[in-house]
């Protein structure tokens, strides 16, 4: 082997239902997630298998729904829960409303679960949800009142862009930008 060509991949592992019991339990060990994402996943492993030892893909897949069907009655997946926790970590990252809503889509989330992690969210926060992200994201990335005084007016227009890009409404983000200090922006 010379130094251009990269270190030979093993192959992928035989498919069965035990390998794949075994595989996801420790994904779920390591990673909290939907049941769409660990469907993903598993299924990964087994279209390699497929690829590589010619089994029987429908047969995986089979293995791979009782698998998460099972794990749904257990407790031991909990979408709903799942989105709830998701949608709690990205507030407080101050993601807006609409990208937790995007990024709990793309995690295999389904509309009404997103809204109800979203409300059981709202709840838990005083005051608008949109607002308290903001002002997360604004301290986090040191925007509006986060700024060095002598900055502000400089880097207005800047910080108004990043906030809109991060997906919040252009009335929240000029309250957050234009605020003298965070507390007095609620």
């Amino acid at each position: 082997m010379t130094r251009d060509q990269p270190p030979a991949r093993k192959p992928p592992r035989l498919v069965t239902a035990q390998y794949l019991e075994n595989a996801a339990l420790h994904y779920l060990q390591r990673f909290a997630s939907s049941s769409a994402s660990l469907r993903r996943v598993l299924m990964r492993k087994v279209d390699r298998s497929a690829q590589a030892h010619g089994t029987d893909p429908a047969e995986g897949a089979r293995w791979v729904e009782d698998l998460i069907a099972r794990y749904l009655r257990s407790g031991l997946l909990n979408d709903a829960a799942y989105a709830e926790m998701r949608a709690a970590s990205l507030h407080r990252r101050g993601t807006s409303t609409r990208a937790i809503r995007e990024k709990l889509s793309a995690k295999g989330i389904g509309r009404d679960e997103a809204d109800r992690a979203l409300e059981s969210l709202d709840e838990e926060v005083e005051g608008d949800l949109n607002l308290t992200a903001a002002l997360a994201l604004a301290r986090r990335r040191r925007l509006g009142p986060y700024r060095l005084p002598d900055k502000r007016a400089e880097f207005r227009d800047k910080d108004l862009a990043a906030l809109g890009r991060a997906g919040f409404a252009y009335d929240i983000a000029r309250r957050v930008v234009d605020a003298e200090d965070p507390d007095s922006v609620e």
